[in-house]
């Protein structure tokens, strides 16, 4: 191959030896991932040097051409290698390692001042060694890599969910502002069909009084008419029709002085007045007033909550981001708001499920693996009811009747948490303990059956200056 020129065995497009040479019908021929790109960046088929027209879009090899470049580039490689293990100074393999200089080295190099009284060993050796101290370097990389690439693909999850989440909630919203709309339009029609009502019932009340009234001014001028008609007539005639004269106006009977009857005009303070008071009384049908409302952030993936976030059911498992604040063993739930001050108290409907825990759990609750502390609750597991707080054993509760519906009641500042039968009206159990940090109303089912929220009712009083919640 000494012979050849570089020329002979280079590509004209990218100067440099042929890869995969294909030969086109002008005998032409060039790299075939360079003909593409220059086929693509003129968009016409033509040879690049005489400029003809190919008839084939995928020319044929020139595997005379490719054996010789392929020849030339593994010779290339193989002195190249061969060259890397010469010392670069006399030529000669590198057989030694200077310890000193930390430097492969020939056997020349030993005896040399550069590396008088140097410490040598064996290059294979040092090289095994250094080999395994990388290998062991290289371990942690790689489980760090690993941790990457996980924590990688739980943010893109979670950037996924995120996107699933602000759609899903604003359909809500914009469901929840569509149904107050038709509330609002609709009360605003009955509103005005009843004051349309009204005024047609006024009009024509008004209406038929002035009837009667043009009625009477009819008569009235008909009689007066007639009377004046006599009082210009002459003597004669006068006195021939005087009698009947005198009778018509004097029988005809004076009535009292016109006068519109009391409530003629629209009630207008019917109508507007506390309109807007009365049109929010109307609206209680559409509220509903939750006192803990479930945070899905935090529920484990085998719970699904409804979408008014006070329900709770255990479901096939969803694929969700295992961010910081979620059950990922237990299948809890917690509430969206914490208390660390004053009373509070709300109703869970736990139905005829027999698998389930109510209670509050601390904020620093542990929410990953299979026993999370910082827990106070009571419930039901195979149809054995049972209290438990922190690490402590369980404790059995004997109980008349099967609950239904349980009230949570906590006295932050007196350290109290009790439960009760809401339907009895019976106490079931009481934790008692000195609170330190801010607690959350708490939920635990393996149920598809749900756990509900009891929500309160609203009543709105005109002596007050706030909406009270019924307990």
């Amino acid at each position: 191959m000494s012979y050849r020129s570089n020329n002979d065995l280079s590509c004209p497009i990218c100067r440099d030896i042929f890869r995969d040479p294909v030969v086109l019908s002008c005998s032409h021929s060039f790299c075939k991932a360079c003909l593409r790109n220059w086929w693509n960046e003129k968009r016409i088929q033509e040879c690049p040097v005489c400029k003809r027209t190919s008839p084939r879009s995928d020319p044929t090899c020139n595997l005379v051409l490719k054996k010789l470049c392929d020849s030339v580039l593994q010779r290339k490689q193989r002195s190249s290698a061969a060259s890397e293990t010469l010392c670069s100074l006399h030529g000669e393999n590198l057989r030694l390692f200077c310890v000193d200089h930390q430097q492969p080295v020939c056997v020349v190099c030993l005896h040399s001042d550069e590396h008088s009284r140097h410490k040598f060993k064996p290059i294979n050796e040092v090289a095994s060694v250094n080999r395994a101290h990388l290998q062991k370097s290289l371990k942690p990389l790689k489980e760090k890599l690993k941790l990457f690439q996980q924590v990688k693909k739980n943010c893109e999850k979670t950037a996924e969910h995120i996107k699933v989440q602000a759609q899903n909630t604003e359909r809500q919203i914009k469901e929840q502002f569509q149904r107050l709309c038709q509330f609002l339009q609709e009360e605003e029609e009955n509103r005005i069909a009843l004051l349309k009502k009204e005024e047609q019932q006024r009009s024509q009340e008004i209406t038929e009084k002035i009837k009667a009234l043009s009625r009477e001014i009819d008569s009235l001028s008909d009689t007066i008419s007639a009377t004046e008609n006599e009082l210009r007539a002459g003597d004669v005639s006068f006195l021939q029709n005087y009698k009947i004269a005198t009778i018509r106006a004097e029988r005809r009977p004076l009535l009292d002085a016109p006068q519109l009857v009391p409530g003629a005009l629209i009630d207008v303070a019917k109508h507007l007045g506390n309109l807007t008071f009365n049109i929010c009384n109307n609206m209680k049908k559409l509220f509903s007033y939750s006192p803990v409302i479930l945070d899905p952030n935090t529920a484990n993936p085998e719970l699904v909550l409804s979408e008014d976030l006070t329900s709770v059911r255990k479901e096939s498992e969803q694929k969700l981001p295992d961010n910081p604040e979620r059950f990922d063993y237990c299948r809890i739930v917690l509430a969206s708001e914490g208390f660390n001050s004053g009373t509070h108290s709300w109703d869970v409907e736990v139905g005829e499920s027999e698998d389930w825990f109510v209670g509050v759990a601390a904020e620093s609750v542990q929410r990953k693996g299979k026993r999370p502390s910082c827990l106070w609750r009571i419930g039901c597991f195979n149809s054995n009811y049972i209290a438990r707080s922190l690490s402590d054993p369980s404790t059995a509760l004997t109980l008349k009747t099967k609950p239904k519906k349980v009230r949570v009641h906590l006295d932050w500042y007196r350290g109290i948490l009790s439960f009760f039968d809401l339907d009895t009206n019976t106490h079931i159990h009481t934790f008692t303990h000195t609170f330190t940090e801010k607690l959350f109303p708490y939920f635990n089912t393996v149920n598809a059956s749900p756990l509900k929220i009891i929500p309160r009712k609203i009543a709105l009083k005109p002596w007050s200056d706030s909406i009270s919640v019924e307990i």
